[in-house]
């Protein structure tokens, strides 16, 4: 991969990815953390290729306008922890209190925090993968959980769990409604009308934390964890 610049304001971060399946210049803006991909066929110069993102630099600002900026988790930043407000402090150790994410003073807070909301929302997928999947009377296999971008839960053949541990920033009925939806899959490895029907048996107001996720789950990734 190449990186570029458009000059502007302000100026545009483009990755370059070369592909010998592209068969012509596309230009992508995630709706997950708004990078900017320029795929380039394999004849195409980088020369090309920029005078082409230059072209189309009315809609890449026009895209990039529409999604919410990158914030980074610092002291004093207030975040959704399933659905409570609470604000990130420093302390003696890291922990989660009553209203509040303590993080040691003196290392980034960032880090500290993603590891705390990270077992939470392992304890919170466990839990409710526990409670549909003895309703479905099927067993499960391993769960994981990771900052996943692509989807936000996984059933693999093998009956192993995998969600998204950000959905802890969304509230208690989307995570649950998300586990639920992958522990459909130990029934029905699809999304046919039978795999909704279970889902539906599952959750019966699936709908509501399904829309709420297709909506807002954009801005569970605007939060910054690295360093």
């Amino acid at each position: 991969m190449g990186h570029a610049v458009l000059p502007g304001n302000p100026p545009i971060d483009i990755t370059l990815r070369r592909s010998g399946r592209a068969r012509r210049l596309s230009l992508r803006v995630s709706g997950l953390d708004g990078r900017v991909t320029l795929t380039l066929p394999p004849r195409v110069t980088e020369t090309e290729a920029l005078r082409f993102a230059r072209s189309r630099e009315g809609w890449i600002r026009k895209a990039l306008e529409g999604q919410e900026r990158p914030a980074p988790v610092v002291a004093g930043t207030q975040l959704i922890v399933a659905g409570k407000e609470m604000a990130v402090t420093e302390g003696p150790r890291p922990r989660l209190g009553e209203g509040a994410i303590q993080v040691a003073p003196g290392r980034s807070a960032g880090p500290q925090v993603a590891a705390l909301l990270k077992a939470l929302a392992r304890e919170r997928v466990v839990a409710a993968a526990d409670l549909h999947a003895a309703r479905l009377g099927r067993p499960y296999g391993r769960v994981t959980v990771r900052d996943t971008r692509a989807r936000w839960g996984s059933c693999s053949p093998a009956g192993d769990l995998m969600l998204s541990w950000r959905l802890i920033l969304a509230p208690p009925d989307v995570l649950d409604y998300v586990v639920a939806h992958e522990v459909a899959h130990l029934e029905h490895m699809d999304h046919s009308a039978a795999f909704w029907s279970v889902v539906a048996r599952l959750r019966p107001d699936f709908e509501e934390p399904r829309s709420w996720l297709r909506h807002n789950g954009q801005g569970l990734h605007r939060w910054r964890f690295a360093d």
